[in-house]
């Protein structure tokens, strides 16, 4: 895993856009719901044009990011001397990491209830959840940063 060391700067930039390109999915999804609980009927066109803009954000745009973010931040894990597993830090990003993809994967499922047409959550209901990545986001920024 020696070659992870020579490559580790590039293996942190390509993690980090990968992050910053997933989180601004997390964060429009929710308010794309919002809108599109409040505002269309369903079976309208306007409701055809939220779950267009619904899927491909998350197909396009989303998943990719995640895989990727997962991908060089794994490889980041493995660069020698990078993580010190005794500490606090590295298991409280994890549990938050392994709490941003569940929460991808709820409104992965939400989008399908609205493709379905079934949908029952209010809007108030998803400006709750879009604020469960932001909570996720201070818990992996305090961590790598501070170093707890």
């Amino acid at each position: 895993m020696g070659w992870l060391s020579d490559w580790y700067l590039v293996t942190k930039s390509l993690h980090v856009i990968a992050v910053i390109a997933w989180m601004a999915g997390l964060f429009y999804l929710p308010r794309l719901y919002v809108y599109h609980a409040e505002q269309v009927q369903a079976g309208s066109r306007t409701d055809q044009m939220f779950q267009t803009m619904e899927r491909r954000l998350l197909k396009a745009i989303m998943n990719p990011s995640m895989i990727a973010t997962w991908l060089f931040g794994l490889m980041l894990v493995m660069t020698p001397g990078i993580v010190d597993w005794s500490m606090v830090w590295p298991w409280a990003k994890a549990a938050a990491v392994l709490g941003m993809t569940g929460f991808h994967g709820w409104l992965a499922v939400r989008r399908k209830d609205f493709a379905n047409g079934t949908n029952r959550r209010s809007g108030w209901h998803y400006r709750l959840m879009n604020e469960v990545p932001t909570v996720l986001l201070v818990v992996i920024v305090f961590a790598v940063i501070v170093k707890w």
